[in-house]
């Protein structure tokens, strides 16, 4: 019940690709991303566009994800993990090269596309240690914090 509340999984017909990677082994280098596996929200892709050899996409989140999410920051799409290169309170949007275009089900992604959301697990780390999933990030508490 809880993949299905929370994925894209209930719409797969059988047949569907699907992005599966490896999982680091303990003691490997890390040259990615952290990205567990866990969906966390649907989106959905808003726009495709090609700028050169580049492939531009932009998606929707919701916005209680959207602060999980930074530019230049890591989100995985539909188990695929990539690096954000523009963010709105309630989008965001990531480049792909041909090859990750080539080599994943980005290849047949269409606007109104929904798609499976993982944020950055550390973002998710930090805020619950700030406690601010129970005070809320707001302006007056940045204040406090001496942010101006």
């Amino acid at each position: 019940a809880e993949t299905l509340a929370r994925t894209t999984a209930g719409e797969w017909q059988r047949g569907r690709r699907v992005n599966l990677e490896q999982a680091l082994q303990v003691g490997a280098r890390l040259g990615g991303h952290f990205v567990q596996g866990h969906v966390d929200c649907v989106g959905a892709c808003t726009d495709r566009r090609t700028v050169g050899e580049t492939t531009e996409f932009s998606f929707s989140l919701p916005e209680e994800q959207a602060l999980y999410v930074a530019e230049k920051g890591s989100i995985a799409v539909d188990g695929i993990s990539l690096t954000v290169t523009g963010l709105t309170a309630s989008t965001f949007s990531i480049a792909v090269i041909p090859h990750t275009l080539a080599h994943t089900t980005l290849d047949t992604m269409r606007p109104g596309q929904a798609v499976n959301l993982e944020v950055d697990i550390l973002a998710k780390y930090v805020r619950r240690a700030m406690g601010l999933e129970r005070t809320g990030m707001t302006e007056e508490w940045l204040r406090e914090q001496g942010f101006g």
